[in-house]
């Protein structure tokens, strides 16, 4: 698995994702499982073969965030005014709209939040530029010119 670049916030919220499922939901499910188990004839347990497929889930994603973690590359907070980089927070404008981004890594991207991943179209095109700076942006929607305001 390649590095999976993430905000101090965001390796916090997997860690915290990651111990929630280990301590409280996979024991839940296994206990769910143990009681259906109980009840006899399985092939036609629902609550059985619900808690199996529940718990198949969980263990998955627990292999996936324990992954995650591992090859978590900490995002250093931009600086301001200097060159947009992962970890950088700028303000730009198109067409009379201003707009602020954030740009982190692929796990924590929020488009609605303005939360903008590092290997997306827009966030590609931020990357090593400053302020000042004109980016063309391909969209489906097609080609937007953002004026950098502020980076930082």
């Amino acid at each position: 698995m390649p590095n999976q670049y993430l905000t101090k916030e965001g390796l916090e919220k997997l860690r915290k994702e990651l111990k929630e499922l280990k301590d409280v939901t996979r024991p839940d499910t296994i206990q769910r499982l143990e009681a259906a188990k109980a009840l006899g004839d399985l092939s036609e347990n629902a609550e059985y073969h619900d808690a199996k497929d529940t718990l198949a889930f969980i263990e998955g994603r627990i292999r996936e965030l324990e992954d995650t973690l591992h090859n978590a590359v900490l995002i250093e907070e931009g600086k301001k005014g200097e060159t947009v980089t992962l970890g950088s927070t700028l303000d730009v404008e198109s067409r009379g709209v201003k707009r602020t981004f954030h740009i982190v890594g692929s796990n924590e991207a929020d488009p609605a939040a303005g939360k903008i991943s590092n290997e997306s179209p827009m966030g590609a095109a931020f990357l090593g530029h400053k302020k000042g700076d004109e980016v063309e942006v391909t969209t489906p929607g097609g080609v937007t010119v953002y004026t950098i305001i502020r980076v930082e």
